[in-house]
């Protein structure tokens, strides 16, 4: 039987806002445990909580972005539930009015067609705390830092039909939170986090299977593991003749398995009821129109604009606006060196391979902006070759100077341009091989092109790489034919 997968996804976003959403207490990861958990965090009789108003306009930035229905009057509800991590013993969430509606993210996949997926809303809560389970000898510790602070629940469409399209479109959530300066991503910490539902069904058929949810997915590796082994596991239980049971899961990345966490609950096994002790968010014309006028550049829109300014290949400009920090990056170095292809390359090939090798973020780059658009004016100038140029770029990289320039000067690698001393170099070069050179001659252009770059090897050898390739390969060609 040919299967069809489902897939429906949650992504909590932490807010950057410096405190919490409903406390003043500080959001700071990394804190000594529960350092930053205040009474109203705790839940302490008497204790009120007061809305943050920075939370509600990055909640409205997104809506915004995604061209979704802002809600003008959503309301906050109480979300009863018991776990040790939670001291008040309910969450305070939003449930019949969201603060965002209905609305669209599209993602290009990986044969580049754009699919549009949908989402659902997006509302807004607190972050529960922490259970920590290590070094308490077969108990657990608690920390509450985490608790109150402000998330962004964003729950899409069960519009996604494979673990590479729900990849694609994480990616593309993380690239939008990053641009709009309202998460910084960083699901190592915790800050992104993706609840996938996961169900399959006979293909043509249209009623929806009984879903399972993998809980707290922390990486794209993961999340793309997790949905690929928990659509085997569906497939293998219904084809053996049993059945898949409504519930939550774990995955496990050292054994590559989903595991069952408990039965899923229904809307109504938490008794939702409206938070007494908050106000409906009324959000006025006036305030959209300050949010809107304040809207970033989109990742949609800044590709497109690489496309049509710099003539870039849609390729390359998914891959280059990829993050906001990227395309910055690469914008400052086109403007230095005043060659958007170049800095393309540049960028996507020498640099984007020394920062993954040193597991290194953009902003953490070795090699500046300023620093990558000079080289690459050097390069455009004749000044130093293209093979020549990946040297200065592992000088600059290894700090071993201020610009491509002093470099340069440092180590003597400016290229050779002067006709007659590459000349000179191409005549001991033939001089030195003068029994290839007749075979050359005696040869068929298939053997020819073959013995050419022997010639051009030995050209660039002799000249420790310092000729002008451009010149070499002209130069030779004429007394070659000569």
């Amino acid at each position: 039987m040919q299967w069809e997968t489902v897939i429906g996804l949650e992504i909590h976003a932490q807010l950057a806002t410096r405190s919490k959403i409903f406390s003043g207490s500080a959001t700071t990861f990394g804190a000594e445990p529960n350092t930053q958990a205040s009474l109203i965090d705790l839940g302490m009789p008497g204790s009120l909580p007061v809305l943050n108003e920075e939370a509600v306009r990055m909640a409205v930035k997104f809506g915004l972005a995604i061209e979704a229905e802002i809600g003008h009057t959503n309301v906050f509800a109480r979300k009863n539930y018991f776990y040790p991590d939670l001291p008040k013993g309910y969450q305070t969430s939003q449930m019949d009015k969201p603060i965002v509606g209905k609305g669209f993210l599209d993602i290009t996949q990986e044969d580049g067609t754009v699919k549009r997926i949908g989402i659902t809303r997006a509302h807004l809560e607190e972050d529960a705390g922490k259970s920590l389970h290590e070094d308490f000898h077969g108990m657990s510790g608690i920390d509450l830092n985490r608790a109150g602070t402000p998330l962004l629940e964003i729950v899409s469409e069960p519009d996604i039909r494979s673990a590479k399209e729900a990849v694609a479109y994480v990616k593309a959530i993380h690239a939008l939170v990053r641009y709009l300066g309202i998460c910084d991503g960083n699901m190592a910490e915790g800050s992104l986090r993706c609840d996938c539902n996961v169900s399959v069904r006979p293909k043509g058929q249209e009623a929806f299977g009984t879903r399972a949810e993998i809980k707290n997915v922390n990486s794209f590796r993961f999340i793309e593991r997790a949905i690929n082994h928990e659509v085997q596991r569906q497939i293998e239980l219904i084809e053996d003749g049993g059945k898949v049971v409504q519930e939550t899961r774990l995955y496990d990345p050292n054994k590559d398995e989903t595991r069952s966490m408990r039965s899923k609950e229904e809307a109504n096994d938490y008794r939702y009821f409206p938070c007494p002790d908050l106000l409906p968010v009324v959000i006025e014309p006036g305030f959209l129109d300050e949010v809107r006028a304040g809207l970033p550049e989109l990742p949609g829109e800044k590709r497109a604009r690489f496309e049509r300014e710099h003539g870039l290949s849609a390729y390359d400009a998914n891959v280059l606006s990829a993050s906001r920090e990227l395309a910055d990056y690469f914008e400052q170095v086109q403007q230095v060196c005043g060659d958007a292809k170049l800095a393309a390359n540049w960028v996507m090939g020498e640099l984007s391979s020394l920062l993954n090798k040193d597991n290194l973020e953009i902003d953490r780059s070795p090699v500046s902006a300023a620093q990558l658009g000079g080289m690459i004016l050097r390069i455009k100038d004749n000044t130093i070759s293209g093979k020549i140029a990946k040297m200065v770029f592992e000088a600059l990289a290894a700090g071993e100077g201020d610009s491509a320039d002093a470099i340069i000067e440092q180590k003597g690698l400016k290229q050779v341009t002067d006709s007659g001393a590459i000349e000179a170099v191409l005549d001991e070069v033939l001089a030195a091989n003068a029994a290839q050179v007749e075979q050359y001659r005696a040869s068929d252009e298939a053997k020819r092109a073959k013995m050419f770059g022997f010639f051009v090897g030995q050209a660039m050898k002799a000249s420790k790489g310092k000729a002008n390739p451009g010149q070499v390969n002209e130069l030779l060609k004429k007394k070659l034919e000569g």
